[in-house]
């Protein structure tokens, strides 16, 4: 760890990015801060900018008015170190290039996927935050690891928790399954059929993390859930039944690994994202995070419960999709983007999102295997059928 690194963190704007800033800034850094991009908040990305002073920031969003003042902006509000470019192909080739080490991929949904592909291809170590990319073409991404020696570390917390029990055992045959553990979401106490009447507000306000709007809802939905299990069999080579999921309200255990002999490993940690962050970062190696500590001095204690698939049908919908895969993943993540929005667009209720999801992923052409190409026609084509569905209910 004593040779610098430089990381490149794509959607620094994002609650992913400023924790893996947060990280960066901390302590005696072994890391050089190379590029940051961000979409459209411009207002923060330039602070950032000013802060941090990274060889380059990206705005991956159209080159629109505003855009180009901020690129050609001129005086004290401009930091000359650092090279602003515009458009998400320069990205890929930065990405791609010596000047970077470690990807954080933070970017949201599949607009990350692209990138994140780039990097493993390119032979990064890719610290994947971005589960899209997983979700969508999982089966790409690790043939493109393993031909160009990438690293994939996940930054979700659920999996960075497995990825470090797993280290218990050099065995894979070892590893009876893993437990994913879910808080539950905002809507977790809520009678059932209430859940229809539940406001944009209501869905919003998650009682342990602080996250942003389009995942807090696929906590609500636990949507979040289904793609992390599509995720998890990606990462870890796993079949569908090797993965539960379990709600567990106080976000303190991350996720376990059952082995064969019975034996359960868990990781355990206050809910914030720094840490899983700062492993990828320095793994195999751990150092002192700027995430907060459990305090054994404090009594506590700790619950969980199967996850009630009638509360949640998103969640299985992920295990289905990961037991068949092929273009299943794109579909399922397409038509959840797409009602998320209209969801939070105040069109549809949040209980739509999984039915809708459910008659999008069963009818599409479903392709074993498919190319990326493929893969971004689905998606294209999930998104409109989300509209023809809202609009055939008008």
């Amino acid at each position: 760890m004593s040779q610098i690194r430089n990381v490149a963190i794509l959607g620094s704007t994002g609650s992913i990015g400023r924790a893996a800033l947060e990280v960066l800034k901390h302590g005696d850094s072994p890391f050089s801060l190379a590029a940051i991009s961000c979409h459209s908040q411009l207002g923060l990305f330039e602070e950032q900018i000013q802060s941090f002073s990274p060889k380059f920031a990206f705005v991956t969003g159209p080159m629109n008015e505003q855009v180009q003042r901020w690129q050609t902006a001129e005086g004290g509000s401009k930091d000359a170190s650092t090279a602003r470019l515009n458009g998400m192909d320069q990205l890929v080739s930065l990405v791609q290039g010596p000047e970077v080490d470690i990807v954080i991929a933070a970017i949201v949904g599949i607009a990350g996927l692209e990138t994140a592909l780039a990097a493993a291809q390119a032979g990064k170590r890719l610290a994947l935050a971005n589960k899209e990319s997983l979700v969508v073409s999982g089966s790409l991404m690790m043939e493109a690891a393993k031909a160009s020696g990438a690293e994939i570390l996940p930054v979700d917390s659920e999996h960075s928790a497995v990825f470090q029990c797993l280290h218990a055992s050099a065995e894979k045959s070892a590893v009876k399954r893993i437990i994913l553990t879910a808080s539950g979401g905002p809507l977790r106490d809520w009678p059932i059929d209430r859940l229809s009447a539940a406001s944009i507000e209501d869905a919003l306000t998650h009682p342990t993390w602080q996250m942003g709007r389009k995942i807090t809802v696929d906590s609500a939905t636990m949507m979040n859930k289904a793609l992390e299990v599509i995720e998890a069999k990606w990462l870890f080579d796993l079949k569908p039944e090797q993965i539960e999921v379990v709600v567990h309200p106080q976000s303190i255990i991350h996720s376990m690994v059952e082995f064969v002999d019975g034996s359960v490993i868990a990781q355990l940690s206050p809910p914030d994202m720094r840490l899983p962050i700062q492993y990828a970062l320095t793994y195999p190696n751990r150092k002192a995070a700027p995430s907060p500590q459990i305090d054994w001095a404090k009594p506590t204690h700790l619950d969980w419960k199967p996850a009630d698939l009638e509360r949640y049908p998103a969640l299985l919908l992920g295990f289905e999709v990961a037991k068949k895969g092929g273009t299943c993943g794109a579909v399922l993540n397409a038509a959840n983007e797409a009602s998320v929005e209209l969801f939070l667009d105040n069109r549809i209720k949040l209980t739509d999102i999984a039915t809708i999801c459910r008659q999008v992923l069963d009818h599409h052409h479903f392709s074993p295997n498919p190319s990326l190409s493929e893969l971004l026609t689905q998606d294209r084509w999930a998104r409109k059928e989300v509209q023809s569905w809202v609009n055939s209910k008008c």
